[in-house]
């Protein structure tokens, strides 16, 4: 397969570069996995589109601020990171909150000038950094210190919100709250599971009152994914490792699910990859780790029977995951219908339902 197998055209002007005023008034491009047949929804129908026995799967990672601006101590030069991953060998399980003032992560970086192991950074709020290491490709090892009780609180007051590089503004107040899902829990983003933005306490109630019942995953979305796909063969291609916890409750649901014929939705990209890359027979495996998983047409989908997501950038591993279950042909005719109809795109778009029923 070649990258250039996944492009489509895509207006500009169908970039969504700001939410809408009510998460359920986006759109729900609904598309059928056996025929390619599809319909255009209000994502507020959702529940009226499941089944009674469906098991939703979301994934409850909250966005951190993960974008920090500061300076080098010596020189005063701008210096900028964003976070990626706690250095430490640690569970997605265990948060910010968790950890001590003085951890290390591993972050991207940028300045003026190139960054050097030792240099000392200042941010706002009294959190300081030290360079301890240089991995290579922009990635750093950074410890951080703070006066402040926890090194949540100094990030969550130093940093900003990482808002994706498609979007052309700078994040605003309303960004905070919008740019997470409203179950977002478990802190560690440094994106968010966008197929879940759209969900809304009234969504939540149909589901409930419809008999679709829902569990949780953690993955945390790295800067991995805004990562262009620079291999013109597929194959050539490296993820990065994201991590993951699924708790055994959830490992449960989706095995009594199967048991009773239910069909398990995974909400997001995120999910999907994080259930299949547990996959066992009859279900997933609860647990913690990593995962790189690569899905790409050809892949045989053990666990999800279909996707809740958002519209993805041409070219991408989203598009590609989304090839896999729907079917190459399938998912760039469904995308140039969406464009056709000016459906709205990326995090802040409308979400399509790939719907594996019969």
């Amino acid at each position: 397969m070649h990258t250039d197998d996944f492009d489509f055209q895509l207006p500009e002007a169908l970039i969504a570069q700001a939410p809408l005023e009510r998460r359920d008034a986006s759109r729900l491009f609904h598309v059928q996995r056996a025929t390619g047949a599809w319909a255009h929804r209000a994502f507020a129908e959702l529940p009226s589109i499941l089944r009674r026995g469906d098991l939703l799967v979301l994934n409850d990672s909250r966005v951190i601020p993960a974008r920090l601006l500061g300076k080098k101590t010596d020189t005063g030069g701008k210096v900028e990171l964003l976070l990626v991953r706690p250095a430490a060998d640690v569970s997605s399980a265990a948060s910010l909150q968790a950890e001590a003032n003085g951890t290390a992560w591993t972050c991207l970086g940028q300045a003026s000038k190139p960054i050097r192991v030792g240099a000392r950074l200042s941010f706002d709020g009294g959190l300081t950094a030290e360079v301890e290491a240089a991995r290579g490709g922009g990635e750093f090892v950074v410890r951080f210190t703070s006066s402040m009780a926890s090194l949540e609180a100094a990030i969550a007051r130093a940093g900003q919100l990482p808002l994706p590089p498609y979007i052309h503004r700078a994040p605003s107040a309303d960004d905070a709250e919008r740019y997470q899902t409203i179950y977002a829990k478990t802190v560690g983003s440094v994106a968010a599971p966008t197929a879940g933005l759209h969900f809304t306490p009234e969504v939540f109630a149909g589901l409930d009152a419809a008999g679709v019942r829902r569990a949780h995953v953690t993955l945390d979305v790295g800067p991995g994914t805004f990562l262009p796909v620079r291999e013109g063969d597929v194959a050539h291609h490296t993820m990065h490792a994201e991590r993951f916890s699924v708790p055994e409750a959830t490992a449960l649901a989706i095995a009594e699910t199967k048991r009773a014929g239910g069909r398990v939705i995974a909400v997001g990209t995120t999910v999907t990859r994080t259930l299949e890359s547990l996959a066992t027979e009859g279900g997933v495996a609860a647990g913690t780790g990593e995962t790189a998983i690569f899905i790409t047409p050809g892949f045989r989908f053990r666990v999800i029977d279909g996707l809740v997501t958002n519209f993805h950038l041409p070219k991408s591993t989203l598009v590609m995951l989304v090839s896999a279950l729907l079917g190459r042909e399938q998912t760039l005719a469904a995308y140039a219908e969406a464009v056709r109809e000016r459906y709205r795109f990326f995090s802040y778009g409308d979400s399509m339902f790939i719907d594996g029923g019969a």
